[in-house]
């Protein structure tokens, strides 16, 4: 039986100079798109890490390149600039977290109470584990441009797929379910980036109950949304770090 492929890294779980991703030297040519690939990867990590240190503005490509141990030219073969850069790895890390986010919901059960709350937690788990993507996806993106913002949006949007097993929600003149879900998402967001602009990611696994709460209560009713925020184990189970986040990572 074939082992499973090893889990995508986060961007950001890494330190770009990363000695286990130095492209060796030797008499076997290493594959272009293999260094192009290795190359890449790190360009993510150290970009992640800068734009989370220095602030989006303020991150030049050059440090950008020396986090990474990566040459200007070899930046310049794989992004046009900065922007290029920044949503590559904005997109490339987002995918990661919603895979994961998708497989918590999937593997919770039918009950969608308890698949709400295990999306969130992994949501919360894994950005605590890695401080600097949490940084760059969701307070630097705001700096990043247009392009940025809008697949901030559309990331938002996309989060409404976790509240398609809700119930029809209150039979209450006037409320409008989409937009209701709209604004328990952006309710969401905007308390998690709180949380994060303050320095406070590895924090963030705390915010589960008022979170879970806020988003069952409408679909649920107080009562239904006080059970949902209860564990549905002792346990409640082993957290979940990003893919490659070393523990008590700085």
């Amino acid at each position: 039986m074939q082992s499973p492929p090893p889990p995508t890294p986060l961007p950001g779980a890494r330190h770009g100079r990363d000695p286990d991703r130095a492209i060796k030297r030797g008499p076997r040519r290493v594959p272009a798109e293999e260094v192009a690939a290795t190359q890449r990867d790190r360009l993510f990590d150290g970009l992640v890490r800068e734009v989370a240190t220095r602030g989006y503005d303020a991150a030049r490509v050059s440090d950008i390149c020396h986090a990474a141990g990566v040459t200007r030219p070899a930046f310049y073969a794989l992004f046009s600039g900065k922007q290029d850069a920044f949503l590559a790895a904005y997109r490339h890390g987002i995918s990661v977290v919603s895979q994961l986010m998708e497989g918590a919901y999937r593997d919770a059960g039918p009950h969608w109470p308890d698949a709400a709350r295990a999306a969130l937690r992994t949501l919360l788990d894994v950005l605590a584990s890695v401080p600097a993507f949490a940084r760059m996806a969701l307070v630097e993106v705001d700096a990043a441009g247009p392009d940025a913002r809008r697949e901030r949006d559309a990331l938002l949007h996309s989060f409404r797929r976790f509240f398609a097993d809700a119930g029809p929600g209150p039979a209450v003149a006037g409320v409008d379910r989409d937009v209701l879900v709209s604004t328990v998402v952006g309710g969401i967001h905007a308390t998690i980036r709180g949380r994060v602009a303050q320095g406070r990611a590895e924090d963030l696994p705390a915010l589960l109950p008022v979170l879970t709460y806020a988003a069952t209560a409408p679909f649920l009713g107080p009562d239904g949304a006080r059970r949902a925020t209860r564990p549905t184990r002792p346990d409640d189970g082993p957290s979940t770090t990003a893919p490659c986040a070393p523990t008590g990572q700085p």
